[in-house]
């Protein structure tokens, strides 16, 4: 017994392990990870959240699935029809040899037009309402998610890919190097951000891809001044030393020996980036040059409040929501990370 109490209070005894228990400890670092978990799931599983067709049909004891095949329809049954009848996920059709029907959360697809029920607020049918052309919000709100947070990461990967090779060479090689990155980058930190990508989506047009690369093109400067300042302090260390007596290559020294050393700052960086991406994302499609209808987004959801902004409250409360949660979740775990790595914390 007493060896089993000892393992579970034995501290941790490596870095990261060390990180996981400084990060543990934070409250709303650890809520912020799971509403980004919870994101995260709903923007993968969305199909199975959001469909006008049922996931599985049980009729004439054969099983059916609407959903991933495409089916409109089995025998007499119709799948729009049959929503109707019942809100329930589960539904028993009478008739027909007893027919059972299993449904998404939401019997609405995201781009589904019903013009005779626009601008309806949230009742038992659609439960965060339907927009100016009908849609279901919830619909478009969870399929949204993808837009997003595929936006978020795609665009911090390739902030991460050129941020890191860029701050790597300037650090490790220094010399002139070092001075055209370090201009470089403090040229394009003179310039705003936000414009700068409304002028080039401007030129290349507004799309999902063009919106990922552009971001991602001018968000690479924090992580390349991060990866710099620890290159420039780990090629002064011993061991970088005795690689360099020893014959090792400089793409071995810097990919295998230097780049694992610097990654801790990184990480908390592109934490961040993700969260500034989401926004960058919502605002771009809030005016219009972002993903473009009728791809559905939370940017623009919102957007579409402008003109019903008097009385149909649920397309600025749901979406605005949805875009702060996000934010402030990606921010909780940004900072909580920050913390979990600081070594004054490693008792």
């Amino acid at each position: 017994m007493e060896k089993l109490s000892n393992a579970k209070t034995e501290p941790p005894n490596t870095y990261w392990k060390m990180v996981a228990h400084n990060f543990r400890k934070k409250r709303l670092a650890v809520l912020g990870l799971r509403v980004t978990i919870i994101m995260v799931l709903i923007a993968l599983f969305a199909p199975l959240l959001a469909n006008n067709r049922p996931i599985c049909f049980y009729q004439g004891g054969k099983v059916y699935f609407p959903l991933f095949s495409g089916q409109e329809q089995v025998g007499p049954f119709v799948w729009k029809k049959l929503r109707k009848k019942n809100p329930f996920i589960f539904q028993r059709v009478e008739g027909e040899g007893g027919a059972i029907a299993l449904w998404t959360l939401d019997k609405y697809s995201p781009n589904e037009y019903n013009l005779l029920d626009y601008l309806s607020g949230p009742n038992a049918r659609h439960w965060l309402g339907t927009d100016d052309n009908g849609r279901d919000v919830l619909a478009r709100m969870i399929y949204g998610a993808r837009i997003s947070l595929s936006v978020g990461f795609v665009a911090v990967g390739i902030a991460l890919i050129v941020g890191i090779l860029l701050g790597a060479v300037a650090g490790y090689f220094g010399g002139w190097i070092d001075i055209v990155v370090s201009r470089t980058i403090e040229i394009m930190m003179t310039i705003p951000t936000f414009f700068l990508i409304i002028a080039i989506i401007a030129v290349k047009g507004a799309g999902i891809y063009n919106i990922m690369v552009v971001i991602g093109l001018t968000g690479w400067m924090g992580i390349a001044r991060f990866v710099r300042a620890e290159f420039l302090k780990l090629k002064q260390l011993d061991f970088i030393t005795a690689l360099r007596a020893l014959g090792a290559s400089h793409k071995r020294i810097i990919f295998v020996h230097m780049l694992p050393n610097a990654m801790a700052p990184v990480l908390v960086s592109a934490v961040f980036g993700i969260a500034g991406a989401i926004l960058t994302e919502s605002g771009l499609s809030f005016l219009g040059f972002g993903v473009q209808p009728p791809t559905p987004s939370w940017g623009d959801i919102l957007s579409q409040s402008r003109d019903y902004i008097d009385f149909a409250w649920w397309l600025t409360v749901f979406p605005g929501l949805a875009i702060f949660a996000a934010i402030t979740a990606y921010n909780l775990v940004g900072e909580g990370l920050r913390d979990a790595m600081d070594p004054k914390l490693f008792r």
